[in-house]
């Protein structure tokens, strides 16, 4: 690496993720480090008045606490902390950020959905397996929202963010998530993902798509399980009729059912139902036949304007 490295700690609602990296000799964007744990603070973001409940907020402070010390190791020369919908949506995410400053000495910055949206534009940006891409679309499904990006000569045009994430729809459209997913639930939940983007007056464009963040990568992982491949050595362009064959699997299963599927985390199975479903009528209504697949979003992002900034 010819830079010093930098860091940044993405506190979503499903996960909260570390990502150390730095500049090639050409100027290329290269990890160095990257760790992942599941906190799940954004269960009770359904509600009319979301509000992290006390054993979220506490498994978010222990576990930005444990990747800071990580990513310290490292000795960046930036470590920057940012929180995207869960927190910024919460009643109480000054509560969050006041914990997590206590704890670790560093200030969380929370993210507007436009911001979210540029830098998960700007991450997809260094990904050289989408050099190829001119004008395209790109989707970042997370807890608590869905950004939807459009690039146009690999310049962005378009992007927003509606509170349309996989943990919020399963609060508000799925009465039981440990029961099999039935089908006024989706159909509900679809309509609802439907008029959402439709109110953005959202068209696919006969653009290609691609797809970003955790409940994809979960995607790829089970067909890596079930291929004995593992995940990044699955092809990265996954097929509406891939996604309907998985929802078709998932529908008759029970939660202790998902919880046991190869690739599948168990902390992800009672809202991974909603996601595949979201996927499909995001695929149904832009005439997508598929999503090219990226681990690069928003850390990358991120990283990529603090190494510019360095």
């Amino acid at each position: 690496m010819s830079a010093a490295p930098v860091a940044v700690i993405d506190i979503g609602s499903n996960t909260i993720k570390l990502l150390v990296a730095a500049r090639d000799a050409a100027g290329h964007l290269q990890p160095v480090a990257s760790h992942t744990l599941d906190a799940r603070i954004s269960a009770g973001i359904g509600g009319a008045a979301p509000r992290l409940g006390d054993e979220g907020l506490a498994r978010g402070v222990a576990a930005v606490t444990e990747l800071v010390a990580l990513a310290r190791a490292h000795h960046p020369v930036a470590l920057q902390l940012v929180a995207t919908s869960a927190v910024r949506d919460a009643t109480n995410g000054g509560d969050f950020q006041a914990r997590v400053h206590a704890a670790t000495g560093c200030t969380v910055r929370i993210l507007s959905g436009d911001e979210e949206a540029n830098l998960i534009g700007r991450g997809l940006t260094t990904d050289p397996a989408l050099a190829a891409l001119r004008d395209f679309h790109v989707f970042d499904l997370g807890g608590g929202s869905l950004e939807c990006l459009r690039f146009a000569n690999r310049q962005l045009t378009t992007g927003f963010s509606l509170p349309l994430g996989c943990v919020r729809l399963t609060e508000r459209f799925i009465a039981s998530p440990a029961a099999p997913f039935d089908a006024a639930s989706e159909a509900h939940l679809r309509e609802h993902v439907r008029a959402a983007l439709r109110a953005r007056n959202f068209s696919g464009e006969g653009a290609p798509a691609v797809f970003a963040g955790g409940s994809m990568t979960t995607v790829r992982a089970i067909t890596g399980a079930i291929t004995d491949l593992g995940m990044e050595a699955t092809p990265p362009y996954i097929t509406t009729g891939q996604l309907e064959n998985l929802l078709s699997r998932l529908r008759p299963l029970d939660l202790a059912a998902r919880q046991i599927i190869p690739g599948l985390p168990p902390t992800r199975a009672d809202v991974f139902p909603a996601a595949v479903a979201t996927m499909l009528e995001i695929a149904a209504l832009g005439g997508f036949e598929g999503f090219h697949h990226s681990l690069r979003n928003l850390r990358w992002g991120l990283a990529a304007e603090l190494l510019g900034a360095t």
